[in-house]
């Protein structure tokens, strides 16, 4: 009876944040007169130089705007193609103890600039010219100091068009948008890193990366840190003006969620009780095949088309669950045993 409960939970939850939740479109540009950073920290990234940096310089409505690019001890060409495009090009520094690869080079990176807005963004995004400036627009249309425009999830191999959905459908099904922005919690906060823009005065006022420079979900925590220290903002449906494919193979797609997932409950209690959750409410009812499993299809189906994704892969939940659950087990061994790294870097 339980699952039957949570999963109705799930569906509500999703058609209040299907309907309700902001947005960040086309129609929202309008120019922005104040200074914007757009930072951009690359390694290893030769395959993304080109296009992204070209999207980005593409942006239009910016008044005064800057691209800092900062090659983070890359192996590969990175560097060199960084030097074709008119960008503020930097070069990495020695990672200091106690700090994570990219906590780093986004400190750096801000500290680079002196812009209004501060915008980062991995080199594996694609923005539509009007990104930047319809997503200012929102921000400050809702008196907000951050947001986070999510960014349309792809996926090409079949184990991403598993994992990657669940990434928006996560936080759709399970936290009321619209009551988080009114009675705003570090709970939850929900912000994604590919995508974020933050006004430099609460980025400082904050203590910016500075402050959780040894933080694996940077993103979360730095927008968490906002909320703490008063600031207002939260996460957008962005599909409409950015894109993003994370991962290319499988090999990839396994590094870098268990790289986090340790972390991304809180603490070993709150991993057991994720892993209880969804099996529970991911595996159990399709044992049955009753209400919850129509539930939890149609929590999937609506995310999906909200966040212009294929509604397709709802079908594929529950295998999709049991490879979550792998991920979150292999996470959590890696890190008892102190093996996990991320781009050649451990993480302590």
């Amino acid at each position: 009876m339980i699952e039957f409960w949570l999963c109705a939970l799930a569906l509500v939850i999703t058609v209040l944040n299907v309907v309700s939740m902001r947005v960040v479109g086309l129609k929202d540009a309008a120019a922005v007169a104040e200074s914007v950073d757009i930072l951009i920290p690359m390694r290893n990234e030769e395959a993304n130089v080109e296009a992204c940096l070209k999207a980005v310089l593409n942006s239009e409505l910016l008044e005064s705007s800057q691209v800092y690019v900062l090659d983070d001890a890359s192996t590969d060409t990175t560097a060199k193609l960084i030097s074709d495009f008119k960008v503020k090009a930097i070069s990495g520094t020695a990672l200091p103890d106690g700090w994570l690869g990219k906590n780093w080079a986004c400190h750096n990176l801000a500290a680079a600039g002196r812009g209004e807005y501060l915008v980062f963004m991995d080199a594996d995004v694609r923005l539509h010219p009007y990104a930047i400036s319809a997503a200012i627009t929102k921000m400050k249309a809702l008196d907000w100091d951050f947001i986070s425009p999510y960014p349309k999830q792809l996926a090409g191999t079949f184990i991403e068009k598993l994992i990657q959905p669940l990434l928006q459908w996560s936080w759709i099904a399970s936290v009321p948008l619209r009551i988080a922005e009114k009675y705003p919690n570090r709970s939850m906060t929900i912000a994604n890193g590919q995508f974020l823009i933050i006004k430099r005065e609460a980025y400082e006022k904050s203590g910016g990366h500075a402050a959780i420079a040894n933080e694996v979900l940077e993103d979360l925590e730095l927008a968490r840190l906002l909320i703490t220290k008063q600031f207002k903002g939260g996460v957008a449906e962005g599909s409409s003006v950015a894109s993003c494919r994370m991962y290319t193979n499988s090999g990839e797609l396994i590094s870098g969620y268990t790289k986090s997932l340790w972390k991304a409950f809180g603490g070993t209690a709150g991993t057991i009780a994720a892993i209880f959750l969804l099996a529970l409410t991911g595996l159990l009812p399709y044992l049955g095949f009753g209400a919850p499993v129509l539930f939890i299809f149609l929590s999937r189906v609506l995310s999906a088309i909200k966040t212009k994704s294929n509604p397709g892969y709802a079908f594929l939940h529950p295998i999709a669950i049991l490879l979550l659950l792998y991920l979150i087990v292999l996470s959590s061994v890696r890190k008892s045993r102190g093996v996990l790294q991320w781009r050649g870097r451990a993480i302590s």
